[in-house]
């Protein structure tokens, strides 16, 4: 009897240590402290023995290590979270995701097709194939995916965005506006004053512009687009000390850098 209490005892423990480490990598991802949620993930995914929650942590791990700017190292966390358990959803959208901003274009759809037969009304999925059909040139399938969203989730606010990007990458850029106002006057967000933003910039309306982008940034001090966008801004306007902070801020919130390599190029000669 005393042994069989004493396991459940250290059973018990040995449960608490695990769920305090899962609660320390949850927040330090929360906190944008990506080396720590490296390190925390790293851990819990070596020990982990049920395959579905090591599939969950070696995702996080992935998507820590790409913010982190370790793209090789989160393409290997991905493929063996997906190795650990071959339906998740989350996991296939990651690959794709992944693979589309390596411009490996075929490789994205592939993983992007496959999490869909899974979990045939994922919002993200969907957005993401949008894009890679936008980068193939592919606009009227691009579209279809983004109306596809709009009939399972109509408040869907980064669907309804995604068309009228789509207006503004075609150099509709007056269509895109009269979207954006719309879409402002319905609910206005940050996300949709940082979009309407690029729009004016594209338009060489820089004051309206950075207006508001800051008006983005103070709704939501954490998103990082906004401050990417300001960068584009400062840039034009002369200002790049400025715009390079602004760069800085987009990462420390999770903006991968390799994506930004084109803008710090000109943070060279700063200082």
């Amino acid at each position: 009897m005393k042994k069989h209490v004493f396991f459940l005892a250290l059973t018990f423990t040995s449960f608490n240590f695990y769920a305090q480490d899962a609660k320390t990598a949850e927040e330090c991802f929360k906190k944008a402290d990506y080396k720590c949620a490296e390190e925390q993930y790293s851990k819990l995914a070596q020990s982990e023995k049920i395959q579905q929650i090591q599939s969950s942590y070696y995702n996080y791990l992935g998507t820590a290590q790409r913010r982190l700017g370790k793209t090789t190292s989160a393409f290997k966390s991905y493929e063996s979270a997906l190795k650990a358990n071959p339906m998740s959803a989350a996991v296939y959208a990651n690959l794709g995701s992944i693979h589309g901003q390596k411009g490996n274009k075929q490789a994205a759809l592939d993983y992007l097709n496959k999490g869909l037969q899974i979990e045939p009304e994922n919002a993200d999925m969907y957005l993401t194939r949008s894009k890679v059909y936008e980068n193939l040139g592919k606009k009227d399938l691009a579209a279809k995916d983004l109306n596809q969203i709009l009939s399972f989730a109509p408040d869907n606010i980064y669907a309804r965005t995604g068309l009228a990007n789509l207006k503004k990458n075609s150099g509709d850029l007056e269509g895109a506006l009269k979207d954006y106002n719309q879409l402002i006057s319905e609910k206005p967000e940050s996300l949709l004053y940082s979009g309407r933003g690029d729009v004016y910039f594209k338009l060489k309306k820089n004051k309206e512009a950075l207006t508001d982008v800051n008006k983005a940034i103070s709704i939501d001090p954490k998103f990082a687009q906004a401050y990417v966008n300001k960068a584009l801004i400062l840039f034009e306007t002369g200002k790049p000390k400025e715009a390079c902070a602004s760069l800085d801020k987009a990462v420390s919130l999770g903006y991968e850098k390799p994506l930004l390599l084109e803008y710090y190029s000109k943070c060279e000669v700063r200082k």
